[in-house]
């Protein structure tokens, strides 16, 4: 069964967000399961990877978008280093920047990769027996196979459409009809449409052969919050799935990790993560002897980000300074200055701003508990990260959280609170300031977070049942 997953982002190539881990691993471990030839198609990016790695052209061809011609480049990396097939869609002037986002003409970016990709596939009559649609930027697919008959090769390819965050939805207006491939007739432009404007995330509930959500806990929740596509989601129920998603335990495995300062293992654990702790607690003056909570995300509101700066001082300042807190992240400005202002005020919290990979590694590895405020978490992967390295995740009830964290009041080893606020959240880190005051049960909560089992054998195998189904 050839599988084909069309995505912005993969890591190690190109991660903005947990879509790229998940790209990154998800096919890595349905190649592990006999019969499947699992693939990724991405854009190009000028990054590292890139360069570093051996890739051959193999295909080389032109798209028409509106008044103009793009050539359209698709390479292949020789060596399958990722564990599969991965090809990159090189259009010059759209799809060669830096960065998979932040560009004023991205939606214009998003079409030609579809185009691109699925003009490929059909020059070179290659025939996947399933485009695997990863949000938005590539919901569009489901209805180019379709309705357009540049692709009538691919017609009746089954499509699966994975939601892994419903916040965004790619609205566009409808002159950028112009930019599409060529439509069959006007009847069909209905499929677009949602609230008046080309929705491709709605197009791809509508168009696509089945859909998931990244957990069942949020799939539960599309159905009453989806930004103004619920009744759509109730209207197309009976494709619907949910399906929580696993962690690469390859990667995330503390006792083989070259990212952090020490390794360790269950056995070991307590004192591996105190040897991490004492390590970046002196790099960024913090007191090894205070637990240390730790922050890693997009500032972003759907992540509680902008409660952060409330729940840093407030916690702060009730417990006299007792605990330490670093925050590693960026994005919203105000947020960012908030909390350089409380970086310069209090000596028991420090901040990072920015992606580094290696230093959320070891933030996992040192700190005690991880903080996860969010308002919307469709799976979440940091608290699956935490717990993997034997931190305690303290998170909002919401989404995948519910599906991976329970609390320790009802036999669980972590900490919910209900509410996306900062008063919440900060009660929280007070039960957790008294679980770390006992020993022993800190001792436990470690081992009992270390002993989940988040890999993607599980999932891998649930999405390929639902291709065969």
């Amino acid at each position: 069964m050839k599988i084909f997953h069309l995505s912005m982002e993969c890591y190690p190539v190109a991660k903005v967000g947990g879509l790229g881990d998940v790209v990154g691993a998800l096919p890595k471990y349905q190649n592990k399961i006999e019969g499947i030839d699992a693939k990724v198609v991405m854009p190009w990016y000028n990054r590292q990877f890139v360069h570093d790695h051996d890739f051959e052209t193999v295909f080389d061809g032109f798209i028409h978008q509106s008044h103009h011609m793009f050539q359209v480049q698709v390479m292949k990396e020789r060596g399958n280093t990722l564990g599969f097939e991965l090809y990159l869609v090189k259009i010059p002037g759209l799809l060669d920047r830096d960065n998979p986002y932040g560009y004023w003409d991205e939606s214009q970016q998003f079409l030609a990769f579809q185009h691109g990709v699925l003009h490929w596939l059909s020059a070179m009559k290659i025939r996947p027996d399933v485009l695997h649609c990863h949000d938005y930027h590539t919901g569009l697919v489901p209805f180019m196979v379709e309705h357009c008959p540049e692709f009538r090769f691919l017609k009746g390819v089954k499509t699966i459409g994975t939601i892994h965050n419903g916040e965004y939805q790619g609205q566009m207006k409808w002159e950028m009809l112009n930019y599409f491939p060529w439509i069959n007739g006007e009847t069909n432009l209905g499929l677009l449409d949602w609230a008046g404007m080309i929705n491709p995330l709605a197009a791809m509930l509508k168009c696509c052969h089945a859909f998931n959500a990244v957990s069942g806990g949020y799939m539960e929740e599309l159905y009453h919050s989806l930004r103004g596509l619920e009744t759509l989601v109730q209207q197309e129920h009976a494709k619907a799935y949910g399906i929580i998603n696993g962690i690469d335990t390859e990667v995330w495995n503390p006792e083989t990790d070259d990212m952090l300062d020490f390794n360790y293992g269950k056995e070991d654990a307590e004192q591996g993560k105190r040897r991490n702790k004492i390590e970046i607690c002196e790099e960024y003056g913090l007191n090894p002897d205070l637990p240390l909570i730790g922050f890693i995300g997009r500032f972003a509101g759907e992540k509680g980000a902008d409660l952060l700066p409330e729940i840093v001082s407030k916690s702060i300042r009730q417990t006299h300074g007792k605990l330490n807190i670093i925050v590693l992240g960026s994005g919203d400005k105000d947020t960012e200055n908030r909390l350089k202002d409380l970086d310069d005020l209090f000596s028991n919290f420090a901040l990072d701003l920015g992606y580094k990979e290696a230093l959320s590694h070891r933030i996992y590895a040192s700190a005690d508990f991880l903080l996860m405020p969010s308002r919307v978490e469709p799976c979440g992967l940091n608290q699956m990260y935490a717990m993997r390295y034997g931190t305690i995740p303290v998170v909002r009830y919401t989404g995948g959280l519910k599906d991976t964290v329970q609390d320790i009041t009802t036999g669980g080893a972590g900490l919910n609170f209900a509410y996306p606020s900062a008063d919440d959240a900060v009660n929280a880190l007070h039960r957790a300031l008294n679980i770390y005051a006992d020993k022993k049960l800190m001792t436990n909560l470690i081992a009992a977070n270390m002993n989940f089992n988040f890999s993607w054998e599980k999932s891998a195998e649930n999405y390929v049942n639902l291709y065969r189904k």
